[in-house]
């Protein structure tokens, strides 16, 4: 049971150890023999130091019958054992409103602009259920983000979840931002995590710059912060973009990075508290605690939706790392970072199905799978050459195309709408490959492929 309105002004004192950033503490039981405390709750410390009275902000994270574990946010430099505790009766709330439109928080809802008090706005629980299966929409929607290797190759849809893979160092950060700029959803929430102030700096100047800022709740962690706060950021984010979906019928978009961080985090937490670790240290609940996060992406039936777009390192380029081994099996797909391009070959978007050729033009399926045969026949050349094969007149022209396409598609910089994309595909389609060569429907030839491209072979 929670906390009623009276039970919160009673003060506990029975602090038995602290031990890092946890407290642990005893609290009497009810009649029934249960805990007079919810898991997650929140609790003030209070603490007095040199004279002074300090505040310590803190959440239930362990019940043992009448023993709790406390995680403190600020650390616990400055507690002792004398201090005297108040549950809040709640767990975390986020600030939910329009009002919030434009604003930065900390993981604990904080704001971080210094802008207007938002004490008195509406609040929402962070920790809610799940979305009930029936009222699941089938993905059927495109989201737009000007990416080529994205929107012509691996379309993101609407409710999908989906991680971009890659590994320290790797402009990860950049393309994130540069999806956020350009998405044509709605509304943008942001969570980071474990960030330095130059990753914040940047995300926050790229979503200004390209006029997103007004549409776009941020929630920031920095490398500084209290690790549990690395742990509030996507259930902030989340129960944010879920309330913008439900209630205001908005199409969200949702990007968090990074969840190799968070998993970390919660690594860090499992063992204060002397839980016994799973593979390389991590909790070994490590899966459910992906999928509770990642499984709020929905299209609600008559409403809105949340899509998720999140970043996770691979330590060592290891993709069999517990954290994107357990996120692959959630999410449906990922998009491959490596040598600052968008990998073709390792990226996979298992949604793209439903809207490529149905919401999109008749072409688009044709050309993905064109370009792509081309490009993996270019690579073959290029190992022949490497090799130092004798290469034909068509192996120089595959070399020539895959030049071409790098430049053109797999840059990260590259941006333009997906109709753009579609055309420009076919005239580098036509720069390097007669119309015979293309193997694809006469129809589709006919009306796309340059004219210029047509006639020079009709004339030959």
């Amino acid at each position: 049971m929670s906390l009623n309105s009276s039970q919160w002004l009673v003060r506990y004192s029975r602090i038995l150890e602290i031990v890092g950033d946890i407290v642990k503490l005893e609290v009497p039981l009810n009649d029934q023999g249960q805990s007079r405390v919810c898991f997650g709750d929140l609790a003030i410390i209070e603490s007095e130091s040199y004279g002074h009275l300090g505040s310590f902000l803190a959440q239930v994270i362990l019940l043992e019958q009448s023993h709790i574990s406390l995680q403190v946010f600020s650390g616990t430099k400055g507690l002792s054992t004398h201090s005297s505790i108040r549950f809040l009766g709640h767990s975390m709330e986020a600030v939910f409103s329009p009002h919030i439109l434009g604003r930065i928080f900390t993981g604990t809802g904080a704001a971080l602009d210094h802008g207007p008090s938002l004490a008195d706005e509406p609040k929402v629980a962070i920790d809610g259920p799940t979305v009930n299966p029936a009222r699941r929409v089938l993905a059927s929607k495109m989201i737009r983000t000007n990416v080529p290797m994205i929107d012509v190759f691996n379309c993101l849809v609407e409710s999908q979840k989906i991680p971009i893979f890659s590994v320290a160092g790797e402009p990860y950060n950049t393309l994130l931002a540069q999806i956020g700029a350009h998405a044509d959803a709605d509304i943008l929430v942001f969570g980071g995590i474990g960030l330095t102030f130059d990753d914040y700096y940047a995300f926050r100047g790229a979503f200004d710059e390209a006029g997103v800022l007004a549409k776009t709740v941020m929630y920031i962690h920095q490398g500084s912060d209290p690790v549990v706060e690395a742990l509030l950021i996507p259930d902030m984010a989340l129960a944010v973009a879920e309330r913008f979906a439900v209630e205001e019928g908005k199409r969200v978009l949702v990007l968090l990075t990074d969840m190799t961080a968070y998993a970390d985090a919660l690594k860090e937490v499992g063992i204060a508290l002397e839980h016994v670790p799973s593979n390389r240290g991590y909790i070994g609940d490590l899966y459910s605690q992906l999928a509770k996060r990642y499984e709020r992406a929905c299209d609600y039936q008559g409403a809105g939706s949340v899509t998720i777009l999140s970043v996770t390192t691979m330590p060592g380029g290891d993709v069999t790392h517990p954290v994107p081994d357990n996120t692959g099996y959630i999410t449906e797909g990922q998009f491959y970072l490596h040598d600052g391009v968008i990998d073709p070959f390792g990226s996979l978007s298992r949604l793209k199905q439903h809207v490529i050729g149905k919401e999109t033009r008749e072409d688009h399926g044709q050309i993905m799978n064109t370009m792509i045969r081309f490009y993996a026949a270019s690579e073959e050349a290029a190992q022949k050459q490497a090799m130092s094969f004798d290469l034909s007149e068509y192996d120089k022209r595959l070399l020539a195309f895959g030049a071409q396409f790098r430049e053109r598609f797999m840059d990260i910089s590259a941006s333009m709408p997906l109709e753009a994309a579609l055309d420009l595909s076919w005239s580098t389609l036509a720069e390097y490959f007669q119309p015979d060569e293309l193997l694809m429907k006469q129809a589709l030839v006919d009306k796309y492929l340059p004219k210029k491209a047509i006639a020079e072979v009709e004339n030959s």
